[in-house]
């Protein structure tokens, strides 16, 4: 798990996803006011993660990551690498 000072400033939400579905996540939904939050589900475990819109501040991504490592066996350094 990374620290807050190891995080990028911000982060394109879109550029998350696809990252997310190359380590093994499928899009399952997008809703929120006008669409603007993606549902991802990871295959191996079944368990749900919600995108925000837009750029995701550090806090938002730090709690992101910590909950994609709590369910399911990506790492941030599987992530930082298909960003």
């Amino acid at each position: 798990m990374p620290s807050l000072s190891e995080l990028p400033d911000k982060i394109n939400q879109d550029r998350l996803a696809k990252a997310l579905c190359g380590l093994g996540f499928i899009i399952s939904k997008k809703g929120g006011y006008k669409g603007s939050h993606v549902k991802l589900t990871c295959v191996k475990t079944q368990k749900m993660i919600i995108l925000p819109a837009n750029n995701l501040s550090k806090n938002t991504l730090y709690y992101i990551v910590k909950e994609i490592e709590k369910n399911s066996d990506v790492l941030w350094e599987d992530i930082l690498k298909r960003l």
